[in-house]
C-alpha cells in the first residue's frame, strides 16, 4: 500500500501535466489525487502505521501526554499504554490518529487557501477599479525584450518585499493589461515566476521555505539577504541574457471592449484603490512580524479594509456599476478552480508527509550524500516536482542547529550556516523547474491556464540553467571570495 499511494501520486502528477492533451482540468485530478490518497491512507492506517515511516506517528509516540490529549480523551489509560508500546492494536485509536493528523495539515493548507483567496480578491479589486491601468499606462514599450526586462527587475524586487505568491498574482493581473497574445503572456507569466522565485530566495519574507527557516531559527534576516542576493540575481539574470539573444519582435496591446470602455470608475477612485491594494499586500509581513499571526490573517485584514471602503464609496451608485466594483460583485470572478486545484495538490502532499514518503527520500540523501551541496542541490531539483515546504521541513527535521565551534561535516549547520543559506535559495529557486514546483507556478498556471508540457519545452531548460548557474555563483561566492 505504501508503494501503491506513490503510484497514484505519480499518476495524478501526470495527469495534471497532460491536462490539455487529456481535456481535464487540472484541479479535477488534483482533488482526485488528494482525497484518493487519503482514504487509502484512513483505510489502511493500522498497516500503514506499522511500517514506522510516518514521522508523525513516531512524534506521537514520543509526547503521549499530548496525543491522548488531543486524539482520544476517553480512551481508558489500560489503551493508551498498550496502543504506545509500538505496534497500532486499536483501530478506533488509529482512526482518531488520522483525523488528528488530517486537521493538522488541513489547518496549514487552510491558511494557503485563505492567503490566496484574499490576495486574488484585493487584486481583482484593484483591477475592476481600473487601478492597474496607472501603472500600465506608463510602461510604454512593446518590445519583447526590453519588457521582459522591465517587469522581471520589477518582480524581482516585488516578491521580496511581499512574496511569490502574492507578486505572481499582481504580475499576472499586469500582464493582461499589456499582452494581448495568449501564448506571449504565457511566456511572460513563466519568466515572472522564475522572478518571483528568484526574489522570493533572498529574502527572510519572501518565500514560504525561507519565512520557515528565519521563524527556526536556522537563519536570520541579515545574512539571507547578503549571502543569497548575489545568487538569486544571476537566476533570473541569466535566462534574461538568453532570451535577449533568442526573442525578437514587439508585443500587442490588448483592445479593451466596450464593458472595460465604460468610465465606471473616477481618476481619484482609481489611484485610491491602486494605493489602498498595494499598502493592504505591503501590510501582510508587517502584520505578521508585530503579531507574530499567520500572514493569511493580515490579507483578510486588508481585504476587509478595502471591502469596507468601496461600500462606502459606492453606496449612492446605480446597482448595476455598484455589483461591478463592490466586493461581493468581484468575488463571483475570482478564478475558485486554482482554489480547488491548490487544495488538491497540497492535501496529495500532506498525505505523502505524513505516511513518510518525504521522510524515507530526506534519509536516502542523508546516507548516501555527505555534501551540502550535492544534497541541497537535489532538494532544489526535487521541490519541482514535489511542494518545497515539506522538503525543507524534513530537511529542517534531519539536519538540527549545532552549536558554534562544531568540526567537520555538522560545521555547516550552525545559525546562518551554508547549509540554511543553500538549502533557502535552491528550495526558492529549483520550483521553477517545472511549473507545478512553486507556489508562484501553480498560480500563474490557474490564472493563465498554462499548460505543463508547454512549460517543459519553452520554460524549463531556462529554469534550470538560471537554477545551476545561481548555485555556482553562490559556490564561487563561498570558495573564491569567503563570504
Amino acid at each position: 500500500m505504501f508503494i501503491l499511494m506513490l503510484i497514484i501520486f505519480i499518476l495524478g502528477y501526470t495527469m495534471i501535466a497532460l491536462e490539455h492533451p487529456l481535456k481535464i482540468d487540472k484541479a479535477a485530478s488534483a482533488l482526485l489525487t488528494g482525497t484518493v490518497l487519503w482514504g487509502l491512507y484512513a483505510l489502511n492506517a493500522t498497516g500503514l502505521l506499522d511500517l514506522g515511516l510516518s514521522p508523525s506517528w513516531a512524534m506521537a509516540k514520543t509526547m503521549a501526554t499530548d496525543v491522548m490529549t488531543f486524539i482520544k480523551p476517553n480512551v481508558d489509560e489500560v489503551l493508551y499504554n498498550q496502543a504506545w508500546k509500538g505496534t497500532v492494536e486499536t483501530a478506533s485509536n488509529v482512526m482518531h490518529f488520522v483525523k488528528h493528523d488530517l486537521d493538522h495539515h488541513l489547518v496549514e493548507i487552510s491558511e494557503i487557501l485563505f492567503f490566496l483567496l484574499g490576495a486574488m480578491t484585493i487584486v481583482e479589486t484593484v483591477d475592476q477599479h481600473q487601478g492597474f491601468k496607472l501603472i500600465t499606462d506608463r510602461i510604454r514599450t512593446t518590445n519583447k525584450v526590453k519588457l521582459l526586462w522591465v517587469l522581471s527587475i520589477l518582480t524581482f524586487f516585488m516578491s521580496a518585499t511581499l512574496d511569490n505568491l502574492t507578486t505572481t498574482i499582481v504580475m499576472v493581473a499586469l500582464l493582461r493589461k499589456l499582452i494581448s497574445d495568449q501564448k506571449t503572456r504565457w511566456f511572460f507569466a513563466s519568466m515572472v515566476v522564475l522572478a518571483a522565485n528568484a526574489g522570493g530566495a533572498w529574502s527572510p519574507i519572501g518565500d514560504v521555505t525561507t519565512i520557515m527557516l528565519w521563524i527556526g531559527g536556522q537563519i536570520t534576516a541579515l545574512s539571507i539577504i547578503t549571502n543569497v542576493i548575489f545568487p538569486s540575481v544571476v537566476t533570473m539574470v541569466v535566462p534574461l541574457l538568453i532570451i535577449t539573444f533568442t526573442v525578437k519582435g514587439e508585443v500587442e496591446r490588448p483592445v479593451l471592449d466596450n464593458a472595460d470602455e465604460k468610465d465606471f470608475t473616477s481618476h481619484f477612485e482609481q489611484k485610491l484603490l491602486l494605493i489602498m491594494g498595494v499598502c493592504a499586500l505591503l501590510f501582510v509581513p508587517v502584520f505578521k512580524t508585530v503579531t507574530h499571526l499567520p500572514p493569511y490573517l493580515g490579507m483578510l485584514f486588508g481585504l476587509g479594509v478595502i471591502w469596507l471602503i468601496t461600500e462606502i464609496m459606492h453606496r449612492n451608485k446605480p446597482l448595476e456599476d455598484k455589483r461591478k466594483l463592490t466586493v461581493i460583485g468581484i468575488l463571483r470572478k475570482v478564478d475558485v478552480p486554482t482554489i480547488f486545484f491548490f487544495l488538491g495538490i497540497l492535501s496529495a502532499v500532506a498525505a505523502l508527509q505524513s505516511m513518510g514518503h518525504l521522510n524515507v527520500l530526506a534519509q536516502f540523501l542523508n546516507d548516501n550524500m555527505q555534501n551540502i551541496y550535492a544534497i541541497n542541490l537535489v532538494i532544489g531539483v526535487l521541490s519541482a516536482i514535489v511542494d518545497n515546504v515539506p522538503l525543507v521541513a524534513g530537511a529542517m527535521g534531519m539536519y538540527p542547529i549545532v552549536e558554534m565551534g562544531t568540526t567537520g561535516f555538522l560545521s555547516d549547520f550552525v545559525v546562518d550556516g551554508k547549509f540554511w543559506q543553500f538549502l533557502a535559495y535552491c528550495a526558492g529557486t529549483g520550483g521553477s523547474i517545472l511549473i507545478i514546483g512553486s507556489a508562484a507556478g501553480v498560480a500563474a498556471m490557474g490564472l493563465e491556464k498554462i499548460d505543463f508540457i508547454w512549460y517543459m519545452k519553452k520554460i524549463s531548460l531556462l529554469a534550470l540553467v538560471g537554477y545551476l548557474a545561481g548555485a555556482g555563483a553562490y559556490y564561487l561566492q563561498i570558495m573564491v571570495l569567503g563570504l
